[in-house]
């Protein structure tokens, strides 16, 4: 049994009453699910004047990113790791190919536009605000109907829905909520050779696979592995009046070594003035902690926009900017949207992320 020692001013429950002159740490072990400690501190953890070295908060705005005729080549690598890599591509067009990842499982979460998923189970309609999950070896093709901006987590493990507990199976969202295709027919023809082409990425490289017919030629399925479409307008957050949730409580998808959650609308901590309605200060002991924001005020970070994404490392802390609380102090509610990917292992940058960072992130906690 752990049992939890108590020494000096503390709060009694964790993110409430906060003893006046502190601010509250959570250092904690397997995320918010192993052992931990709250350390009451007189400054926040953040109150650095400066950083020397390489580890630091990071922020890119990926609407910096350039687009790419050709969507593979538009995919952006932004940060990753021999579990996940997250992308950010721009598509304004349909694809003359099919693509086949046989090294991922992709989820993409549309960020703008509008189009077709093409697969070959049969299509899926997208609009913004949506997740389309793409099982490992599926042939796909985007067909937008307008400029589509998408991020894009590759797993090399199954990504699924998590186990729900003791809050049932329809709570976040009704398992009947979720959208798969029906076969017809894509939408592409044949080249002028009279030719359908797969794209396939095994070990990173793509091996360009050519029919004399569309390859996309199922008529019938049946099973319990297909593409998924999951609207985040169809999340119910779980909520707390008297408590601020851990992020865990938002989580959406997982895999191994690594889960994405979303961050939508919902009720603030009212029936408690106690009660921390931003997130509390932690230091990411076993977990990268990754923010792409999508729509709304982000009221615990400044100057951040839709389209941004923010990147905090395992070893340093991080927590709501400096006049967070005082902003939130007589909020009853949250219109953010954001999506966050944690993953147990080190993060690292990739090619687009140097392009686009905010080199001055780390000094935003100084903001006052």
């Amino acid at each position: 049994m752990d049992i939890p020692y108590v020494r000096g001013r503390v709060a009694a429950q964790a993110h409430v009453a906060v003893p006046d002159g502190t601010v509250e740490e959570e250092y904690a072990r397997d995320g918010f699910f192993g052992r931990y400690a709250h350390l009451y501190r007189r400054h926040a953890p953040v109150g650095w004047t400066r950083i020397e070295g390489p580890l630091r908060p990071r922020a890119y705005d990926l609407r910096e990113l350039v687009a790419a005729d050709d969507y593979l080549a538009s995919r952006h690598l932004v940060l990753g790791n021999d579990d996940v890599r997250l992308r950010f591509a721009t598509v304004s067009s349909p694809m003359p190919y099919y693509f086949r990842n046989a090294d991922a499982d992709e989820l993409l979460f549309v960020h703008a536009g509008a189009g077709r998923l093409e697969t070959d189970f049969g299509p899926l309609a997208y609009r913004d605000g949506q997740y389309l999950l793409i099982p490992r070896g599926t042939a796909h093709r985007l067909a937008p109907t307008s400029t589509t901006q998408l991020l894009i987590v590759e797993a090399s493990s199954e990504i699924r829905f998590p186990d729900k507990g003791m809050l049932g199976q329809h709570a976040l969202f009704d398992p009947a909520v979720i959208e798969v295709p029906s076969p017809e027919d894509s939408t592409l023809g044949p080249d002028p050779r009279g030719e359908w082409q797969v794209a396939i990425q095994r070990g990173g490289a793509l091996t360009r696979v050519f029919y004399p017919h569309c390859p996309l030629d199922v008529v019938g399925w049946k099973g319990t592995l297909a593409p998924m479409r999951l609207d985040v307008r169809d999340i119910r957050p779980v909520m707390s009046e008297r408590y601020h949730l851990p992020p865990s409580a938002h989580t959406t998808f997982v895999m191994r070594d690594a889960v994405v959650c979303s961050f939508l609308p919902r009720g603030l901590e009212t029936g408690d003035p106690r009660a921390l309605k931003v997130p509390f200060y932690h230091s990411n002991i076993d977990y990268d902690e990754v923010l792409f924001y999508h729509q709304g005020e982000f009221f615990s970070r400044a100057g951040i926009a839709p389209g941004m994404l923010t990147f905090h490392p395992q070893g340093i802390h991080h927590g709501p900017q400096g006049r967070a609380a005082e902003r939130a102090r007589d909020a009853t509610r949250t219109e953010e949207i954001a999506i966050m990917l944690d993953t147990r292992h080190a993060l690292h940058a990739g090619p687009g992320a140097a392009v686009v960072e905010r080199p001055d992130y780390w000094q935003s906690w100084q903001e006052r």
